[in-house]
């Protein structure tokens, strides 16, 4: 789209995501149901889809509707291409068309020494975290023929290393790498590929990830504000970046990884 054509737009129909299609994976809870919500108060209808099926359910039915817009859920193993294609597919069948979509679904690190990782862990992590998310990005571009917006959710891990999630930090920047290299493949298609790297944000996932770490003495609170705006990152705080990565605000951004880390990176 030319430059006149967004200068002459207003701020209000630049962010609007009326008319469009929208999936989010790992939607029922933490990170995944705010960013649903944010995208369908923009205008867009959003399938949520997870492998809990009925927290899914639970998410899509309490999301605002705009006007014209509706939502659906799935059960969804984001490890199965299959049902990575039939969630495109069910989007482009209820809303008409698949415009956006949100590789949210993954899972945490589990803290120990690389020494000590089994190898069926290491295989998890990556199958889950890297091959679920190029998967999910092939079927959604598949299903795109009029371009659209793929956003993958990485992690600050994904720039820096740190002791003891070897094989999350490995995975994390498996998918700033493919980011990269989905934008370069996809452009030609009219179809923009972002990251979103949180820091440590106050999700049910994080806070089980920290209860072991609780009970022998650790200041959870004090671990999750310790950044330079010395607050706790919530999961809207990640879900205004993904709303403004996948809206014409970003309309000139592809193949980036955007930081939501309040400062984490800044003195690495």
């Amino acid at each position: 789209m030319a430059i006149a054509d967004f200068t002459d737009r207003s701020l209000a129909e630049l962010w609007s995501l009326r008319g469009r299609g929208a999936v989010v994976t790992g939607g029922a809870r933490g990170i995944g149901e705010a960013v649903a919500r944010r995208l369908a108060e923009a205008g867009a209808s959003v399938l949520v889809t997870d492998a809990d099926g009925d927290g899914a359910a639970g998410v899509a039915s309490s999301l605002p509707v705009a006007e014209q817009a509706s939502h659906r859920s799935l059960r969804v193993d984001i490890t199965d291409s299959a049902a990575l294609g039939l969630a495109a597919d069910t989007a482009v069948e209820a809303f008409g068309r698949l415009d956006i979509w949100v590789s949210n679904a993954g899972i945490y690190p589990t803290t120990g020494p690389a020494l000590d990782a089994a190898d069926d862990f290491i295989d998890r992590m990556l199958t889950v975290n890297v091959r679920g998310t190029f998967a999910a990005a092939r079927e959604a571009a598949r299903r795109m023929p009029a371009g659209g917006v793929i956003v993958n959710l990485a992690s600050t891990t994904g720039f820096h290393a740190s002791r003891g999630i070897s094989a999350y930090s490995t995975s994390k920047h498996a998918v700033v790498g493919l980011t990269k290299n989905l934008a370069l493949e996809f452009a030609p298609l009219g179809i923009r590929v972002l990251g979103v790297a949180p820091t440590v944000i106050d999700t049910p996932g994080v806070r089980e990830q920290m209860a072991p770490l609780a009970k022998a003495g650790l200041d959870v609170e004090a671990a999750m504000a310790a950044n330079l705006l010395g607050r706790t990152g919530v999961p809207d705080d990640v879900a205004r970046v993904v709303l403004f990565a996948v809206s014409d605000l970003a309309a000139f951004l592809t193949g980036s990884t955007i930081p939501v880390d309040a400062g984490a990176l800044a003195g690495r």
